[in-house]
């Protein structure tokens, strides 16, 4: 008997039919993958399933009976748990009170706060459940989710880009957590864009394109470029990462100290790193080591930083606000998408206005129809799957969403950007694209400095690496000359530090 079948569900909202009769199987135990690039409608087809929407018509059947998922409380009843893409977690609350919120209330938050220690320590995802969700960086949060669906003991559990943010450290304990699962019976629902994980862990793979199913194969005997070619109707374009010849400095961080804001937070501890014209340096971590506390020092959301710590082709820039930051040619792509990158409701011409000015006349007046043509251009350049400028940015994909905010810093052809999370949720082709133009901002001259937990993504774009670990930055290393198991080390805290006689030794910087 079948765990879940779906027969010719469909979903059709204004502007894109999502799902067109689409059907799938699902066997008790089964780790069944969803490939399709971003837009395909993967996501709205498990938000059916999670009962988060709901289908235009087609069949959903559970253990062999129809079933009507109306809600989210129906599919938890009838053993469905999901981690989304975008997290459904309230800011304002503890980790253990947003996961006590989605369980039964037979245990008290007491034991549901005993039960996170518990099932985070078994399955290696480290989370705090004491700390305010607000505090939690993207990583960390998804570690939440991912933890809450696990203590419903799921009969099927959907993960929508579960490792997107995770090390390859954790990403493969959630891999031995997902095969137990599986082994005891749990059906699983896999969506990745990461073809080498699909391959590895699923047993079977379902393939949509524009809303229908275009095809179903064993991914353990297919490549990654059949993947590709099933996916998006060939392969990704190969990057040509040429060496760079590096210019002047154009951003220095020297010795840069803040004391973190809130309890949860992290200190910055001496930081010191140098980005030149012409170069990306790439910096590597787990999340929740100081990302968010650097990224904000730079962007100029945090100006605490003393004077002269933070220079901008030789400026103090360290009390400079964003909007000054950015007339210097200093351009900023946050990791959370929604509610920093963009505002959820506005539409995607409003949106291009956070950080572009060109369509503002002197007087303060906003030339409407320019604001359009920014955002279409922005589209079509990107291949951003949308219902037009005038789509809000809440109706696209996260990948498509991504898209179109890197492409808005990347369009202004910036003299230094930094990027957190360039590639999180796109698809291979989109990544494929996104590289490629930092690539060609670097070779226009441009400094990039790229945050990212994808460290075959570093290793792919950057000239030069460096970690972060509990605030602190590992010396900065030649790309060429690293390999994954040192940056994998280095993680830890544990680099090479000089002594006092200029020797090499083996230091724990990172404190306990």
């Amino acid at each position: 008997m079948l765990r879940l079948e779906l027969i010719h569900i469909s979903k059709q909202y204004p502007a894109v039919r999502a799902n067109d009769r689409v059907s799938l199987k699902v066997a008790p135990g089964e780790i069944h993958a969803v490939l399709g690039e971003n837009g395909a409608g993967k996501s709205t087809l498990m938000k059916i399933i999670y009962g988060a929407v709901r289908p235009d018509e087609g069949e959903i059947r559970w253990n062999g009976q129809p079933v009507a998922v109306r809600n989210p409380q129906e599919a938890r009843a009838l053993g469905i748990s999901m981690v989304f893409q975008h997290f459904s977690l309230f800011d304002t609350l503890t980790a253990a009170e947003n996961v006590w919120l989605g369980l039964d209330k037979s245990m008290s938050l007491a034991e549901v706060t005993e039960r996170i220690r518990a099932v985070s320590g078994e399955y290696g995802l480290d989370v705090d459940p004491l700390r305010p969700v607000h505090t939690l960086s993207v990583g960390e949060r998804q570690r939440v989710e991912i933890v809450r669906a696990l203590l419903t003991d799921p009969q099927l559990l959907i993960l929508d880009e579960p490792t997107s943010v995770l090390t390859p450290q954790a990403v493969e304990k959630l891999f031995v957590t997902l095969r137990r699962l599986s082994d005891k019976g749990c059906s699983i629902l896999y969506i990745s864009h990461k073809l080498d994980e699909i391959r590895a862990l699923c047993h079977h793979c379902t393939v949509l394109r524009g809303g229908r199913v275009t095809g179903e194969v064993d991914p353990t005997r297919e490549t990654n470029a059949s993947l590709s070619r099933l996916m998006i109707g060939a392969e990704p374009p190969q990057l040509r990462h040429k060496a760079s010849a590096p210019g002047a400095v154009a951003l220095e961080v020297a010795g840069l100290t803040l004391p973190r804001q809130s309890p949860f937070g992290m200190s910055l501890e001496g930081v010191r790193v140098q980005v030149r014209e012409g170069e990306i340096v790439g910096v590597a971590g787990v999340s929740g080591n100081g990302q968010q506390e650097l990224m904000a020092a730079l962007s100029g959301e945090d100006r605490r930083a003393a004077p002269g710590s933070v220079r901008l082709f030789g400026q103090d820039i360290a009390r400079w606000s964003p909007r000054h930051r950015r007339k210097a040619g200093l351009h900023f792509v946050p990791e959370e998408r929604l509610g920093r990158g963009a505002v959820p409701t506005l539409s995607l011409a409003q949106n291009t206005l956070l950080t572009r000015t060109e369509a503002v006349s002197r007087g303060g007046w906003i030339r409407t129809g320019e604001v359009r043509r920014l955002a279409e251009n922005l589209i079509a350049r990107f291949n951003v799957k949308a219902g037009g400028p005038d789509a809000a940015a809440k109706s696209l994909s996260g990948g498509n969403l991504q898209k179109f905010l890197v492409g808005r810093e990347i369009e202004v052809r910036p003299k230094v950007l930094i990027v957190a999370q360039p590639t999180w949720g796109v698809d291979v082709g989109a990544a494929a694209q996104i590289r490629a133009e930092l690539l060609a901002l670097r070779d226009a001259g441009c400094a990039l400095l790229v945050v990212s937990e994808e460290l075959d993504e570093l290793f792919e774009i950057s000239d030069r690496l460096v970690v972060i670990a509990k605030g602190r930055l590992s010396p900065v290393v030649p790309a060429a000359e690293a390999t994954v198991e040192q940056i994998g080390a280095w993680m830890s805290g544990l680099w090479p530090a000089a002594d006092a006689g200029g020797a090499s030794t083996e230091k724990m910087h990172a404190q306990a």
